[in-house]
């Protein structure tokens, strides 16, 4: 007998462009979700001091731990393993196009980069108190919180300062004409720079309460920015209306967005379960129904229907199906009406 699972591609339909949801860290422990209308939930708790927030290409989350010293893995469905260990105050997370992720080590000063795999080396060290991250065009923009800079690192790891004169540093965030969004804690400004090195200063200090820290722009360019004062707001550069409140009654720390589907294809996550049951699980479009076929081949292929279901609220998809144990064996997930 012969079993081998194979994981296919999820074939859609045309879509436009999807609300995301945005996910946020909390002081209590906890990590959020919210719906693009605002309505929030609990995506995990028990963590014991969650910052930095990143999404892989599949939809799976990652987290970093700074008081454990871990990094947590999360499936679509929240699930959790760990990804790494023994880190010195984990604080910002990115990953790169290469599904390389980094992490900005304050306690040790250094970048660490992880394969998807989970093999760690030194990315970048002797930096003093790395926080946020941010990847553009795979170069990786570190903020030095203590040193008051920003640093640029090519693929090759040349290091150059980017920015400096800055006051506590925290959250970076790129939108989608290459700009640079800056959370400078101390005064409570959002400073955003050019690849080329121009500056503006979005001063909210006599609108918004408290001071900036995670930042997040969603895929319609709207703004993101976690305040330690409790609130959670947006706001459309580069001179949109003032800020409006996103919610309140959190301690956030910093933001993630789920990420788009791809109006195209998207992956498949496939586990094997202990009775022998393959798990696949997908992240569509909240509310849609989709479908699962099998093939025991692929040139040519045999697609055999085998179950139906309906994406859940965060868009995930999970189906269950027995293999056939004889043959090979391929899946496909495509939208129905």
């Amino acid at each position: 007998m012969k079993t081998l699972v194979c994981v296919g591609i999820a074939l859609l339909i045309a879509l436009s462009t999807q609300a995301q949801n945005l996910f946020t860290s909390d002081g209590s422990g906890n990590i959020y979700v919210f719906t693009p209308g605002g309505a929030q939930s609990t995506f995990a708790s028990g963590l014991a001091s969650p910052q930095g927030l990143a999404f892989n290409n599949a939809g799976y989350l990652f987290v970093s731990d700074s008081s454990s010293g871990n990094i947590y893995e999360f499936t679509p469905v929240g699930v959790r393993s760990t990804f790494a260990s023994g880190l010195n105050k984990p604080g910002g997370l990115a990953f790169n196009s290469a599904g390389i992720l980094f992490e900005a080590d304050y306690g040790s000063g250094n970048i660490y980069e992880f394969t998807p795999g989970g093999a760690k080396s030194t990315f970048a060290s002797g930096l003093s108190g790395p926080f946020g991250l941010a990847c553009n065009s795979d170069n990786l923009f570190v903020g030095a919180h203590d040193s008051g800079n920003i640093y640029k690192f090519t693929p090759s790891r040349v290091k150059s300062t980017f920015a400096s004169g800055l006051k506590f540093p925290l959250g970076l965030a790129f939108n989608s004409s290459n700009v640079l969004f800056e959370a400078d804690f101390g005064p409570g400004y959002i400073n955003a720079f050019t690849l080329s090195g121009s500056e503006i200063t979005y001063n909210f200090t006599g609108i918004l309460s408290g001071g900036p820290d995670g930042l997040a722009f969603n895929s319609a360019g709207v703004l993101f920015m976690a305040y330690n004062s409790g609130y959670i707001f947006d706001y459309t550069p580069p001179r949109g209306p003032v800020p409006s409140t996103f919610a309140s009654g959190l301690t956030p720390k910093f933001l993630a967005f789920q990420p788009v589907v791809d109006p195209s294809y998207n992956q498949i996550s496939c586990q094997l379960l202990s009775g022998g049951d393959a798990c696949l699980s997908f992240v569509g479009i909240a509310g849609a129904n989709y479908a699962l076929d099998r093939s025991s081949c692929l040139s040519p292929a045999n697609w055999v229907p085998q179950l139906t279901n309906t994406a859940g609220s965060f868009g995930v998809l999970v189906f269950t199906n027995t293999p056939d144990t004889t043959t090979n064996n391929f899946w496909r997930i495509r939208s129905v009406p």
